[in-house]
C-alpha cells in the first residue's frame, strides 16, 4: 500500500455493466481520501447525469440544456432576459439563443422586446410550455427519487448536511 491513508474500496465501481469504467474505478485505491471523494463525487454526477439525460431524450425528446431553461423561465413567469439566462445557465448568449429559438417554435415560449429599450428582450414559458415542463418536472423528480432509491430518507438528510458543509468549505477556501 502506498502513503496516505488506508485503501478505500468500493467494490461496486466495477463490474456492474453501467458503461465504461469511470475515472473513480480507474483511480489508485491507495489516494489520500480527498481525492477519492473528489472522484466520488464526479463519478456519482456523471451517472445520474447520464441516466437523467437519456430519460429526458427518450421521454421528451429534450436536453439536459432545454429542461434547465425551461426550470428558470418556470420560476419567473414575468420572463427573463436572454442576457439573465445565460448568467444563470453559465453558457454563452449563442447557446441560449439556439435554446430560446426552438421553444418559440415549438410553441412552448415567447420573447417580447422590453419597453425600456428594443435590444433587450424578455422570454418566457407560454401556457403549454409551463405545461409542458411542469410535466418534465414531475418525471424528473421521479426518477431522482428512483435513483437515489438505494438510501433511507436519514441517509439522504445526513448527505445533504455534509455536503453542504464542504460546498462551505469550498466556497472559504478551505479551514
Amino acid at each position: 500500500m502506498k502513503a496516505g491513508g488506508p485503501a478505500i474500496i468500493d467494490e461496486t465501481a466495477e463490474g456492474q455493466g453501467d458503461g465504461p469504467t469511470d475515472v473513480e474505478a480507474a483511480a489508485d485505491l491507495a489516494a489520500r481520501p480527498e481525492l477519492r471523494l473528489w472522484l466520488r463525487l464526479s463519478a456519482c454526477d456523471a451517472l445520474i447525469g447520464q441516466k437523467l439525460r437519456t430519460r429526458l431524450r427518450e421521454t421528451f425528446d429534450t436536453t439536459p440544456a432545454r429542461y434547465d431553461l425551461m426550470a428558470l423561465l418556470d420560476k419567473a413567469p414575468e420572463g427573463l432576459t436572454m442576457g439573465e439566462l445565460s448568467k444563470r445557465l453559465m453558457v454563452t448568449n449563442g447557446n441560449v439563443t439556439g435554446i430560446v429559438d426552438r421553444l418559440v417554435l415549438d410553441g412552448l415560449a415567447v420573447r417580447a422586446s422590453a419597453s425600456y429599450d428594443r435590444r433587450t428582450h424578455f422570454v418566457r414559458l407560454t401556457p403549454s410550455g409551463r405545461a409542458a415542463f411542469r410535466g418534465m418536472a414531475d418525471a424528473h423528480q421521479a426518477w431522482l427519487a428512483d435513483l437515489m432509491g438505494g438510501l433511507e430518507r436519514e441517509e439522504v438528510v445526513a448527505l445533504l448536511a455534509l455536503l453542504d458543509r464542504l460546498k462551505r468549505s469550498v466556497r472559504g477556501g478551505g479551514r
